[in-house]
Parts: C-alpha cells; structure tokens; sequence
C-alpha cells in the first residue's frame, strides 16, 4: 500500500467507516431486540464482523497519518 493516501482515498475510507460504523449500531440493536434465535445469531455474527471492519478501517487511516473523527 502507498505511504500517504490521496484525499478521495482519505474521504472513501472515512466513509466507509462510517457506513460500518453505522451497520455496527444497526446489528447491535436489532439483535438485543429480536425475538427468534436464529436471527439473533445473525445479528450477532454481523455486528462481531462488522467491529472487525470497523478497527481495520482505523487501523488503515491511523498508519497513512488520516484524521479519526
């Protein structure tokens, strides 16, 4: 990977965060809220995956030097 990241590649991460970010919230709400099992393990799994996402975006903006809002 490059060392600095260009601006539209700066912004593109940011907004990938917060769309992950925003699926993060989303997985953790439906799933304390859902009755069936099934999809409470769904929901489960997502938000664990998504936590993931999310830490590895900031990870990446953290290492090209990117601003964390």
């Amino acid at each position: 990977m490059p060392k600095n990241l260009g601006i539209h590649e700066s912004l593109e991460l940011h907004e990938l965060l917060t769309f992950k970010n925003a699926c993060l919230t989303k997985s953790t709400t439906m799933g304390t809220l859902a009755k069936d099992a099934l999809l409470q393990d769904i929901l489960n799994e997502d938000a664990a995956q998504s936590r993931e996402a999310v830490q590895a975006l900031r990870s990446l903006l953290a290492q090209q030097g990117g601003t964390l809002i």
